[in-house]
Formats: C-alpha cells, structure tokens, sequence
C-alpha cells in the first residue's frame, strides 16, 4: 500500500519541473483568452478610430461602386481598378490586423509568459498517431472540450442573436439611408454587436483560463518517489555527500598533523584534549592554533609534537578553553592572551634553558583562565570515549 501511495501523484509540481516544463514549450495556454484578448483588440481600435474607418469605408465604397465608360470595356484599367481597390482595403483594414496580432501574442503572454523553446517546434509524430488521437478523445479532456465547445457555440449564438433582434430596425433603416449615413450607422452596429460578443467571450475566458491552470498544473503533478528523487538529484545522494565530507575531514586531518611539527607548544588536558600554538611575531597579532582534536586525534598530536621534540604542557583548563573557542588557523581571543603569554613566555625558557643558556624553568601553574571561557567538562563526542 506503500508503494502504491509512492506512485500517485499526489504532490504539486516543484520549481525545477515547472522550469523544465518551460524549456520544453510547455506553458499554460487559453484559446478562450486569445480569442478575447483579439475582440477586445478589434473593439478598441473601432472605438478610438470608428470616425476614420467610416470615412476611408465610404471612400472605398463610392470609389468601388463608380466607375466610367472607358472603364466597362477596357480590361486594363478594370484590374487597375480591382489593384487599387484592393490597396485601400488593406490600408483601412491594416490596424484591424495589426491589433489582432497583438492581441493574439497578448494572450499566452499573459498567462504563459515569455518562452523561447526550440523543443516545441520539433516534430511529435505522436500527435498524429491514431491510437493517442483515441486516447485524448475518449480521456476526461475530449468531453470536457465537447461541453465547452457546445456551451460556447450557445454562449455566442445568444449574443449574436440578441444584437440582430435589438438592431433589427437599425440593419433594414440601412437601406433607405443615404451612404454616408448607412456606413456611420454600420460601424456603430458593428461597434455594439462587438462590444456585446466582447463580454460573452469575456465570461467564457473568466471560466477557461482557472480550468487550463488547474488542468496544466495537474498534469506535472509529482509522485513522491519523483519528488525524492529530484530532491536527491539536487542536493546529492546523503551517502555520497557523507563519504564526500568524512574524506575531507580526513584531508583537513591530514593537513592539520602536517602543522603539529612546526608549533611552539602543544597544551594538553592532559590525555582528553591536544591544542598546538604556534606564534611569530613578524606575521601574527597574537598565537594562533594550528592543530587540534581530543581522544584518539589528541594522543596522535601528542605523540607527534614528542617525536619531533615539540614542548608539551599540561594545563586543562586552557586546553579546553582553547579547543573550545578556537578553530584552526584562528588567533586566540583576546580574553586568553594573559594565560597563553605565560605559556609562551614558559617556552621561551625552556628553549633557554636546553641552550645551557639558563636554568629548567618550572611550568607555570593556575593560568589565568577566565570560568565563562572554560567549560569544564568533556565535550558531547568526548563522552564515553
């Protein structure tokens, strides 16, 4: 039961599917939203420029209907004539069409956004395979597409026939009027029948395009297998990214047992903690700690420091303040410069004294430690070592 809840997809598509989805040319799209976006286009344009439309209408008209005696029998100038006709119909019709493209490129880009994706224009021989035609009849989208298209088809012939039953006096008023008044009247009857079938495709838009987002987000819809194996993919398999880290540990391990041999001191806890200071005063402010560990890593810079004959001291309480409070390759913190001072001082004696050049010094005792800095027990990973 399980897996079988694994392989549902129940979990909203994610930020990276959604991007992928994107690259591959699939955005949300309405056609319903479209086609408005291109009414309202056309709407708009009739209302700012009706007055020119119906002027260059009323040209076009009395230049198409008059023509004179040389004109009927010379088939020349009668394709001169159709030629330059054709040339203002399409300079009156030119801003129709170009608000229509506007429109048309309006649409998905307000629901879809901007997308170049040269995936989408590849060819998908399975749009063109019968049995996937079959399936996307015969799935809960072909009756839904059937019920829209039938309520759209109603939708429309509703308006259409209420405008030609409210305008029906206008249309047969058009053919007593003179024909600068019948072209003015059309456009405004064109005009109102427009405005009328803008607010029918409008209310279907408003329903289509919450139905595409629904249907399209549905469609990425994650199982939550698919949903672990992106999270995996994004951040790493956690047992490679563990063997990953336990070998940089082990690199920085290395590093920093490469370092005990050049230190100063090593203070100890003396078996639990291991902290190596080293400090030159051409370059650093104040000691800086180059090696540290506890248990097994402590006993290992012991044995080290020994062996390339490195002082050791033991003094727990800034052993632990220091293992506590710095990382390596840090300085110490300004509230341990009194205690490490006499601990170099210390090592700068001791130095002396295996010159012959003064007597064993003996190791300082009570450090000033300050109690916030000392912690006073074993750390947590040090507990039952």
């Amino acid at each position: 039961m399980a897996e079988d809840s694994d392989l549902e997809r129940t979990e909203p598509a994610s930020s990276r599917r959604l991007e992928q989805a994107r690259e591959d040319g699939r955005v949300p799209n309405s056609r319903e939203l479209s086609a408005f976006m291109v009414l309202l286009a056309g709407v708009s344009i009739l209302w700012m420029m009706g007055g020119w439309f119906a002027q260059q209408a009323k040209q076009l008209l009395r230049h198409g209907l008059s023509f004179g005696r040389d004109q009927a029998f010379d088939s020349h100038a009668l394709s001169n004539a159709f030629l330059s006709l054709s040339v203002e119909a399409m300079v009156l019709l030119a801003p129709l069409f170009l608000v229509a493209v506007v429109g048309a490129l309006a649409g998905p880009l307000m629901l879809g956004g901007v997308v170049f994706s040269s995936k989408a224009l590849a060819p998908d021989f399975n749009r063109i395979n019968p049995l996937s035609g079959l399936k996307r009849i015969f799935s809960v989208q072909g009756p839904a597409e059937l019920v829209k298209s039938v309520l759209k088809a109603l939708l429309v012939g509703s308006v259409v026939y209420w405008v030609v039953a409210h305008q029906q006096g206008a249309l047969f008023a058009l053919l007593s009027q003179p024909l600068e008044r019948s072209v003015i009247s059309f456009v405004d009857i064109l005009l109102f029948a427009m405005l009328a079938l803008v607010s029918g495709v409008a209310l279907i838009a408003a329903i289509d395009v919450p139905f595409q987002l629904w249907q399209y987000h549905s469609k990425l819809r994650m199982t939550k297998e698919e949903v672990r194996q992106e999270h995996k993919e994004q951040e790493g398999d956690p047992q490679v990214k563990g063997r990953i880290r336990s070998q940089q540990r082990e690199m920085a391990r290395r590093r920093m047992m490469a370092d005990v041999p050049k230190a100063d001191v090593v203070v100890t806890n003396p078996t639990h903690f291991a902290v190596a200071l080293k400090y030159d005063s051409g370059q650093m402010g104040a000691p800086q700690v180059i090696a540290k560990g506890i248990n097994l890593v402590a006993q290992n810079i012991r044995e080290l420091a020994a062996a390339h004959e490195v002082p050791l001291l033991e003094a727990p309480p800034l052993a632990r303040a220091l293992y506590r409070h710095c990382d390596i390759g840090e300085q110490i913190p300004a509230a341990l410069y009194s205690a490490v001072a006499e601990v170099m001082a210390y090592v700068y004696q001791l130095q002396q004294a295996l010159a012959g050049d003064a007597l064993p010094p003996q190791a300082p005792q009570a450090l000033p430690v300050p109690a916030e800095l000392d912690p006073g027990v074993f750390p947590a990973e040090a507990v039952g070592v």
